[in-house]
Order: C-alpha cells, then sequence, then structure tokens
C-alpha cells in the first residue's frame, strides 16, 4: 500500500513537472560561417527572449524596418524545438554589440542562405571577403580612432544602400549598415550605426581615419558590392 502510495506520488510529480517545464530538444547550429550561413527577414515585430519560451527574460524587439526605411533582417544562429513549436537563436542589431535572443521561426521568413564571411582587421586595416571557404577580395580600409573605434566582434551586413548622401558624399557611391553600434560617435547618422562604405577622401587610407565606420576606396566598394549579398556576417578583430 506504501509503495502504491509512493508511485501515484511520483507519476504525479513528473506529470506536474512537465506542464512547468516544456519539451525542449538540443540546439541545432544553423551557420557556417564562409560555407552556408543563414539570415532571415523580419516579419512581424516579435519580442527576442533569453531562451526559447514565451516566459523566458526579453531580451530585445524586432524592428520590420531599419533606421534607413529598408526591410530589417537578422542573422541565425541556432533552432530548436519547444513543445513543437520551432525557435531560432539569432543575432540582434541592438545595444550591446554581439546580442543574441531566442524567437519563434513564425516571427521570420523563410530562411535565406549566404556563402560569403566578412572579415575586418582594424590591426592590419584590411578587408576581406570568403566565399565557400575561400578568399574572393581583399583590400586596404580605414577604420575608427583611437576615440572613436571600430567595435569588435560577430555582425553583418544589415542592408546596402546606393548613393547615400548623395554626388561627393563622404559615404562614396555604396554604403553597407551592418549590425554593429558605436558606443561613442559614428561617421553614421541617425544614431550610432556602423557603416562599410566608400570615401570621398582615398589619399588618407588605410589608417585610424574614421569615427567608427569601416572605408573602402569607392572602386573597391564597388567590387565588393558584386560579392557580398546582404545577410553575410562580419568578424571584426
Amino acid at each position: 500500500m506504501i509503495l502504491k502510495k509512493f508511485v501515484g506520488l511520483a507519476a504525479a510529480t513528473l506529470v506536474a513537472a512537465a506542464a512547468v517545464f516544456p519539451a525542449v530538444a538540443s540546439a541545432e547550429r544553423v551557420s557556417t560561417l564562409g560555407k552556408e550561413s543563414f539570415f532571415a527577414y523580419v516579419n512581424r515585430a516579435e519580442v527576442a527572449r533569453a531562451e526559447p519560451s514565451p516566459k523566458a527574460k526579453k531580451v530585445a524587439k524586432l524592428t520590420l524596418k531599419t533606421p534607413e526605411k529598408t526591410d530589417d533582417l537578422v542573422f541565425v544562429l541556432e533552432r530548436t524545438e519547444v513543445d513543437g513549436e520551432e525557435w531560432l537563436k539569432v543575432r540582434l542589431p541592438v545595444r550591446p554589440n554581439n546580442t543574441t535572443g531566442w524567437v519563434p521561426a513564425t516571427a521570420l521568413s523563410e530562411l535565406q542562405p549566404v556563402d560569403t564571411w566578412l572579415k575586418i582587421s582594424t590591426k592590419t586595416f584590411k578587408i576581406t571577403l570568403i566565399k565557400n571557404g575561400k578568399k574572393v577580395f581583399s583590400a586596404p580600409i580605414g577604420v575608427g580612432q583611437s576615440q572613436w573605434p571600430t567595435p569588435k566582434g560577430q555582425f553583418y551586413i544589415r542592408a546596402k544602400l546606393k548613393g547615400y548622401g548623395g554626388a561627393g558624399s563622404v559615404y562614396g557611391p555604396l554604403a553597407y549598415i551592418t549590425s554593429a553600434t558605436s558606443d561613442t560617435l559614428t561617421d553614421w547618422p541617425g544614431g550610432g550605426l556602423v557603416g562599410v562604405h566608400g570615401t570621398n577622401q582615398p589619399g588618407i587610407l588605410p589608417g585610424r581615419v574614421s569615427h567608427g565606420c569601416v572605408r573602402l576606396k569607392n572602386a573597391d566598394i564597388l567590387k565588393l558590392e558584386k560579392l557580398m549579398p546582404v545577410g553575410t556576417p562580419i568578424t571584426i578583430t
């Protein structure tokens, strides 16, 4: 009789625990830098959370548009299932840099593949694009001055803008918006966004010449445009 009561109590405890703790599958890595990575456009302004659960701590809120009014996107890192619902771990374009969070897959578009990886060195003043594991582009760059450093970490290309600022602009003929933000100042207007763009002062490259953005000669940024799509992951060291 005592044994039956014990078994019954244990079973009830397991049922209660199952109700409190959702069934979570192990997380699966989605992106491999320089070979096959994935991004997704934002379908709705969903809250990103610290864990794959609607009850987990809020990290940030997705936005449908970037500050430059282009469709916003996030870089996808991992996927898992919780009680039959798919969740994606994504890199977020918010402060502090390198913030990640979990969102329901339904908040995003279908995953979009990219096979490129942009590597930026603030020590050697060099930018390199990897495609399918092979180097396909390299050029000298300007980076942030010591008082306005280019942030380091893992980021992604958030948008591409042509002719930003008009003829003769400091941004040159093309500018990429990244998910990186500056804690001090930046060449980018609108509050701390870090860009990868051309220049109207090619003679000062390479070196520590900007307020945080990454500058290329105009011919180089136009070459890069032909090779690098939005959603490309970035590593800045």
